[in-house]
């Protein structure tokens, strides 16, 4: 298989200028580059553009994946409405996540490589467009992303048994939630059990009669400054408005340890899920066996009861497809003959059966092929 790569960036704040797709084009010649997103596909060769660089410069979400297993997911934030300390609460055991300043921004790279996935080669396959939501969300403050990738260091083995989840679980699960963790490949089983139990908080945040008694409690300065910002187009000012009134809501809380599973917890729990669906895809499989044969009982019933009509034409029929020596004629002759066992048993007349099946073997025997297809008739 050739080398495939894909290299998707997007903007959201901000659409790119005349000039902006001017200097893009210049990176690649064939790239499709639209006022909001720039989009390549590699079967040789390699972007000469640095992803990074063009996250800090213009985009707000990035994908890349190759058909060697790298899968990569960047997205940018401002910087005043990202919570290190609470992010860092899920990083501390692994390296697939990094957060890098941009200026006034925070890019959040998250990676792996070496992934044993299907192959991802359809330049429609909207995995960008699948997980484009999940910036939203981190801007409206649901952190669950991190939830997943902690959970990618606990199938990796580099949280200890013992650790504790860094929130009381991820259900229910939204569907860039489920992308995210079928883009990474993290097992399904794993991430049920997570979501079995939900988050702490609300992921749709505050209602809205909450915002109302913070916004009126806001001074008049701090109001007339929001809607300036607004006023001038400042993108992300719903997102802004949310944080401040999550922060005057929500006081410090502390989650009992023993609200919370641990690494052991979870892939013990995932452990059952997986032998429950294994289960129960065994018992449908059992049953859609028994289903075919019965369906392939029937069917053998009527054929036998024609060929219990039509009497001696059917040895006539066999000859003849015998006689074209061909594939087709061998697979229905040997067809037939397997019917005619069929109803020679239903008849008591086996012993009458395999006579005349060992003449026609003899009369054919310099044909091979279509002897070989006689093995299983006995």
């Amino acid at each position: 298989m050739s080398e495939y790569q894909c290299y998707e960036f997007q903007a959201v704040d901000r659409p790119l200028s005349n000039a902006d797709r001017q200097v893009l084009r210049g990176l690649s010649s064939r790239a499709r580059i639209t006022a909001t997103s720039f989009t390549n596909f590699y079967e040789w060769g390699d972007f000469g553009g640095d992803p990074d660089e063009l996250m800090a410069r213009w985009f707000d979400l990035h994908l890349y994946f190759a058909n060697w297993g790298s899968r990569r997911l960047m997205i940018k934030l401002p910087a005043k409405l990202v919570d290190r300390d609470r992010i860092g609460t899920f990083l501390a055991a692994t390296d697939d996540v990094m957060l890098e300043d941009a200026g006034e921004n925070v890019i959040i790279s998250i990676s792996r490589d070496e992934l044993e996935l299907e192959y991802l080669d359809d330049e429609d396959s909207g995995w960008l467009a699948a997980l484009g939501p999940l910036r939203a969300d981190l801007l409206a403050g649901d952190l669950r992303l991190f939830y997943l990738t902690w959970l990618m260091a606990v199938e990796v083995d580099a949280i200890e048994p013992d650790a504790p989840e860094p929130m009381p679980g991820i259900g229910p699960l939204t569907e860039a939630l489920e992308a995210f963790a079928a883009f990474f490949g993290i097992d399904h089983d794993l991430v049920q059990a997570a979501a079995e139990r939900s988050a702490a908080t609300a992921p749709d945040g505050p209602s809205p009669d909450m915002a109302r008694r913070v916004v009126a409690a806001m001074s008049d300065a701090e109001k007339t400054g929001l809607l300036m910002r607004v006023f001038s187009g400042e993108p992300n000012m719903s997102a802004e408005l949310r944080a401040r009134i999550r922060e005057r809501l929500e006081p410090e809380t502390t989650i009992s340890p023993g609200a919370l599973r641990t690494a052991a917890d979870l892939q013990a729990r995932a452990e059952e899920i997986r032998l429950a669906r294994e289960r129960a895809e065994a018992e449908l499989a059992e049953k859609q066996r028994r289903l075919q044969a019965e369906a392939e009982e029937k069917a053998r019933d009527v054929r036998v009861e024609a060929l219990r009509q039509r009497g001696e034409n059917v040895w006539e029929e066999v000859e003849i497809e015998i006689g074209r020596r061909n594939p087709a004629g061998y697979d229905k002759a040997a067809a037939l003959l397997s019917d005619l066992l069929a109803l020679a048993e239903k008849r008591g007349a086996i012993e009458e059966f395999h006579v005349r099946l060992q003449s026609i073997r003899e009369r054919h025997a310099g044909k091979g092929r279509f002897l070989e297809r006689l093995a299983m008739l006995g």
